[in-house]
């Protein structure tokens, strides 16, 4: 116990045990319902004002595979692990909001007088401002990404987050829709053996200012 938190917790270990995957079993599969689930879990992530701005594209098959990792540097990773999530942030849409709304106020979860109060401040944040919407895109697409990465941790399989790769030409061969932005690509699989553990951090006083 170290002021009142514990590492002996099973979601801290996973979250100081993970390192970024290098070596993924080429062999090695995921079931459409395995990868189902990890994105289910990803979309438990924060949004802002519930938006879920958000889609993943989850290339496991090895023609998508073959089309994918020419234009993401020919990263090992696309075609080694059983698949390659490419993380969408959607453009902040502030007219969604009633639609994202609906079923927390169907659940008795929100009152429906308070949705425009949600709707109102969000069209005020986004709707003239292109650049807040594209950068709410991609921390909702961060946020997922986060979310998966433990996740599969927890599941005993390896990940790695990856940026490097043309966007444009991901644009273009996945058909992402023009409101679409790719994030990053997220790596998901069984590892083999040779990945490093986890690598060590700058110390806490480097970064942290408490005021």
């Amino acid at each position: 116990m170290t002021d009142g938190i514990t590492t002996a917790n099973a979601v801290i270990e996973c979250i100081l045990s993970r390192s970024a995957t290098k070596y993924f079993d080429p062999a090695a599969t995921l079931s459409d319902e395995q990868i189902r689930e990890l994105v289910r879990i990803g979309t438990t992530a924060p949004t802002s004002f519930h938006l879920q701005n958000w889609r993943f594209i989850a290339v496991r098959t090895p023609e998508a595979k073959a089309r994918l990792r020419p234009i993401a540097w020919n990263q090992p990773a696309i075609t080694e692990a059983a698949v390659t999530f490419i993380v969408c942030g959607v453009l902040a849409d502030s007219s969604v909001v009633p639609e994202r709304l609906a079923p927390l106020v169907e659940a008795g979860i929100m009152p429906a007088n308070m949705v425009p109060e949600w709707e109102i401040p969000a069209r005020d944040l986004y709707m003239k401002y292109p650049q807040r919407q594209r950068d709410e895109a991609v921390r909702t697409g961060t946020f997922g990404a986060a979310a998966m990465i433990y996740a599969a941790r927890s599941l005993g399989l390896g990940s790695t987050p990856m940026i490097g790769f043309d966007a444009e030409a991901v644009h273009r061969e996945f058909g992402l829709a023009e409101n679409e932005v790719p994030v990053m690509l997220l790596s998901v699989g069984p590892e083999r053996p040779g990945n490093w553990a986890q690598k060590p951090r700058r110390p806490v006083a480097d970064v942290l200012d408490l005021v």
